[in-house]
């Protein structure tokens, strides 16, 4: 039977993923049982860089800690090796970073096993989707960019009209 120090030791851990996660609006579980340490290295510095934090932290501490936030569902996936990223504001970048390294690395090495999203949950499918989705400022350039385009053609018409009615009044 595990010692009072333990199982306090273990209980302040937990407590400190609660904060983390209920901290979070979105977060990936991956499998990393494959990669080198300098793979680790580069995707732990390009995670940092966008303001992922990520580490590994064992199953049953992350279920405890995740039950305690009410979030339910991840029982499979909190099995084999098991690192964690956490965003604290883009709700994207960890499924975009992990999803853009796990298909460099390949399944058998390095693998999404589910995530979540301002506390919806997404099983593996759903976090290779959420992969894909730019990130929010490149978002909102395209929305941009496609609302400047009929803004620029509506001034050259308009600027067409003018100088039309001006040489028709010259004449």
């Amino acid at each position: 039977m595990p010692s009072n120090s333990v199982l306090e030791a273990k209980k302040a851990k937990v407590e400190k993923l609660t904060d983390l996660i209920n901290n979070s609006i979105s977060g990936v579980l991956v499998d990393y049982k494959g990669i080198t340490v300098e793979e680790d290295t580069k995707l732990r510095r390009e995670l940092r860089e966008a303001n992922v934090n990520y580490f590994v932290e064992k199953n049953t501490l992350l279920l405890r800690a995740f039950r305690n936030c009410g979030i339910e569902g991840f029982e499979e996936a909190l099995n084999g090796t098991t690192a964690i990223a956490l965003s604290n504001d883009d709700q994207t970048a960890p499924a975009r970073i992990l999803g853009k390294f796990a298909e460099k690395a390949g399944e058998e090495r390095f693998n999404l096993k589910a995530g979540y999203v301002e506390g919806e949950i997404y099983d593996q499918q759903g976090v290779v989707a959420l992969s894909k989705i730019p990130s929010k400022d490149v978002l909102l350039a395209q929305l941009v960019g496609s609302l400047q385009g009929p803004m620029q053609k509506l001034a050259a018409v308009l600027d067409a009209l003018k100088e039309k009615k001006s040489e028709e009044e010259a004449a």
